[in-house]
């Protein structure tokens, strides 16, 4: 998608202004919503806020968390922060951008459960700018969500990528394969070679719609988070389990760290930009190990899980 393309609300300060308070607006209702859904599936738990300050730029956010029965941790952000020159993270493959202020505002979630049978689950929103004095800025829009079960239920996934696919509605036939690919190409594990989970939507450098159309499709993936996850959470989170399915969940998540830690250019970012190192980690899971060549056993659901699920395909064929 084409970065350089902008919009007539881009030219002048305070159009500027408008478009980046209508983004927050949008963003903090967002997180609050989501959070007080999350709260409704713990018995006794409810998110700690935690309010913090940009110190290499201005702005800053809040980051929400819960450790409950239900989730283990739950973490959901929000940042607006702004800077006065990108990180090289962000210029890599766009040296253009190089010196350029920023600002990004965002709402970017990870949610690990405690039973083994409900799926880890990411997602995030979130919005960039890039300025320069005397030139139009380069903005675009980004996000997604992705879901990592430790025990899948084939029904679960097909209804996960089925309500991808109705974010992804009325915004052309072609979006949600589109998206849908670069999500599978995106959450792979190289050094592993096998995918994180099972997938959903990932974009990135969304302007050639125009902001208008661009920002409702961030609304509509966005918005479609809660429908896609809280089902599958309420069918499972009541499944009995013993130690060797802890024990397995607290491995895979394993993978999940090292993703985050190398991969990820989200957490590349915030770190190398003097991001809040506690809100940038939130998405660790509380608790992981690592054992050494351990290979599971053919014919085991643990053996079925890198063999049948974490192989990208087309969970809608059926």
């Amino acid at each position: 998608m084409q970065r350089e393309l902008g919009f007539r609300a881009m030219h002048n300060e305070r159009n500027r202004s408008r478009a980046i308070e209508s983004i927050q607006a949008y963003l903090l209702g967002l997180q609050g919503g989501i959070c007080t859904a999350l709260e409704r599936e713990e018995a006794d738990g409810a998110f700690v806020e935690d309010a913090w300050h940009y110190e290499r730029g201005g702005g800053g956010g809040c980051s929400r968390v819960l450790c409950g029965e239900t989730f283990e941790r739950a973490g959901v952000n929000f940042s607006h922060v702004r800077g006065g020159g990108l990180p090289t993270s962000a210029t890599l493959h766009r040296p253009e951008l190089a010196g350029r202020a920023f600002q990004a505002l965002g709402v970017s979630l990870v949610i690990h459960p405690r039973n083994p049978f409900v799926p880890t689950v990411h997602a995030n929103v979130r919005f960039f700018m890039a300025e320069r004095e005397g030139e139009v800025p380069v903005w675009w829009f980004g996000g997604g969500f992705d879901l990592t079960p430790i025990y899948p239920f084939e029904e679960d996934v097909v209804a996960w990528h089925r309500n991808a696919y109705a974010a992804c509605a009325g915004f052309g036939e072609e979006v949600y394969l589109r998206l849908k690919k670069w999500c599978d190409e995106y959450y792979f594990i190289e050094h592993r070679q096998e995918a994180r989970g099972v997938g959903g939507l990932f974009f990135d450098d969304l302007n050639d719609w125009g902001f208008e159309r661009s920002f409702e499709f961030l609304r509509s993936v966005g918005d479609h988070f809660l429908s896609g996850y809280l089902p599958i959470v309420q069918a499972r989170k009541s499944t009995p389990y013993g130690e060797a399915e802890r024990e397995f969940q607290l491995y895979r998540r394993g993978r999940y760290v090292e993703f985050n830690l190398v991969v990820d250019r989200g957490t590349q970012f915030g770190l190398q930009s003097g991001g809040r190192t506690e809100s940038i980690l939130m998405s660790m899971p509380p608790l992981a190990r690592w054992q050494y060549n351990w290979q599971p056993e053919a014919g085991t659901p643990e053996h079925e899980l890198t063999a049948r699920y974490l192989r990208p395909q087309d969970w809608l064929a059926a």
